[in-house]
């Protein structure tokens, strides 16, 4: 069950789970204030918590407001779309051909049959962008497996509406944003290393932030890099 806090001009959503310590949580793309706190406490406690947090909670939601957006795509040609953050302009070729996406030098090649409608047209490059982090996963994992000494037993890669990348440690899994293919290698990798260190601590306490720095010591560097880069334009589900 949520319950709605009011903290001034700020609303937070209140979520009384079964967990040790309190998150907070600032969400695009307009600032979503999401806090899960301890079933044990009360909402007197969580108020004072947040109310605490409140200049760290405007300072996301400014972050957040501020991050450029990408222009809506309407994937006609010489349109501008990035793979692994490289620019490259789009080249529409109608065939009765399977429809695919392949790049050629600076072009992003997209062959779909006579009259397909930009929904299809963004749906099949959407596929594509998902089975380029499909295909790079399961070196990194390999890589940072033994190095963390840990192990990832699920990945999937899918549309995510409100942030890179998440993970569930008792199951071992971890989810991935399509839209990672199109940001730099090191911005995927970035987000593995988060997510896979979510397997030995769940939350982002002070022993997180030292297990990024012990992997990853440019970590923050790479999340700095992905939190100003444009996001994807268009109409979000709170």
């Amino acid at each position: 069950m949520t319950t709605r806090l009011q903290l001034g001009d700020i609303e937070a959503d209140v979520v009384f789970k079964k967990i040790k310590n309190i998150h907070l949580s600032v969400y695009p793309p307009a600032g979503r204030v999401r806090i899960a706190a301890p079933a044990r406490m009360s909402l007197e406690r969580v108020r004072i918590f947040a109310i605490s947090k409140l200049a760290w909670i405007k300072k996301q939601q400014k972050r957040i407001q501020d991050q450029p957006r990408e222009s809506p795509r309407e994937f006609l040609d010489r349109e501008s779309h990035f793979v692994w953050g490289k620019r490259y302009l789009l080249e529409c070729v109608e065939s009765y051909q399977a429809a695919c996406v392949e790049l050629s030098h600076s072009r992003m090649v997209l062959k779909v049959r006579p009259g397909t409608n930009i929904a299809k047209r963004r749906a099949i490059a959407d596929a594509w962008y998902r089975d380029l982090v499909k295909q790079a996963l399961p070196g990194l994992i390999a890589k940072w497996e033994p190095l963390m000494k840990v192990k990832v037993k699920r990945f999937y890669v899918r549309r995510m509406k409100t942030r890179w990348g998440s993970c569930t440690p008792t199951r071992h899994s971890i989810r991935l944003n399509t839209d990672l293919a199109k940001k730099p290698p090191e911005c995927l990798e970035y987000v593995v290393v988060h997510e896979m260190v979510h397997l030995l601590e769940p939350s982002h306490n002070k022993r997180f932030k030292a297990l990024m720095d012990h992997f990853m010591p440019n970590w923050k560097q790479f999340q700095e890099k992905l939190n100003t880069l444009p996001v994807r334009h268009e109409d979000w589900e709170l």
